[in-house]
């Protein structure tokens, strides 16, 4: 089984490698022996490039998480999640080249952007709910994929941004959470609209089932005059 230690050691190598060649470069052969482990400890440990990617992400996400300003609570949620944001950025700087390359290499391979859109749409979810901000179901999904769109603009500013007090990357930041704001005001409209419209659905056809039910107690017990008929005929 590989030690926590190795693989810390196998994901590290990973990003000083990306930090000086393009992403599809970096082979996990060339991981193992840049990282001196074997390649059944590369094995054990991640299994694909693309997990490496993934256990990047999610140790961002714990660093945002385990850093948070507690005292942000009492503030609007769009300034929490500026914090939570700024905080994630804070977390990618050590990283800066390696972040570079995943982005070129995204913008090469529409299938790795895909795959690259789904790891961050997951740490999204825990950038909201890290900023108080209670978003569940279909409506989580749809919130975390235009706050990944969004935070990537945000990341192509920080990317090209030399100043250390990044002025335009907050800027833009500020810019994009303005946008999310009133697609979130748009988007709990339609939502009230589409549960007006479920309810009223629900109401309709159960008013329906009723009818059909009455009408149905009414012919049960309508007079079977067919036996009379026979008779008669």
């Amino acid at each position: 089984m590989t030690t926590a230690k190795t693989k810390q050691k196998i994901l590290q190598t990973f990003l000083d490698l990306l930090s000086d060649h393009p992403y599809e470069d970096v082979s996990l052969p060339l991981v193992a022996e840049k990282a001196k482990v074997k390649l059944s400890d590369m094995r054990g440990a991640y299994g694909s490039k693309l997990d490496l990617v993934a256990a990047f992400a999610e140790s961002v996400d714990k660093t945002v998480l385990d850093e948070r300003d507690e005292d942000m609570h009492d503030q609007p949620p769009r300034d929490r999640l500026f914090d939570i944001l700024m905080s994630r950025i804070d977390a990618l700087d050590g990283h800066k080249d390696a972040v570079r390359a995943l982005h070129r290499a995204a913008r090469k391979d529409p299938a790795l952007a895909l795959d690259f859109n789904r790891l961050e749409v997951r740490s999204q979810k825990w950038m909201l709910i890290a900023a108080g901000i209670d978003v569940s179901g279909l409506k989580a999904g749809i919130v975390a994929q235009g706050l990944s769109v969004a935070f990537a603009r945000v990341v192509r500013v920080w990317l090209d941004e030399d100043d250390e007090g990044i002025p335009r990357t907050m800027a833009r930041l500020d810019k994009e959470l303005d946008s999310g704001s009133s697609f979130m005001k748009r988007l709990n409209g339609i939502e009230g609209i589409a549960k007006g419209m479920r309810s009223f659905l629900r109401k309709a056809s159960a008013g329906r089932r009723g009818r059909h039910r009455h009408k149905q107690d009414e012919t049960d017990h309508e007079p079977d005059y067919s036996g009379e008929e026979a008779a008669g005929a």
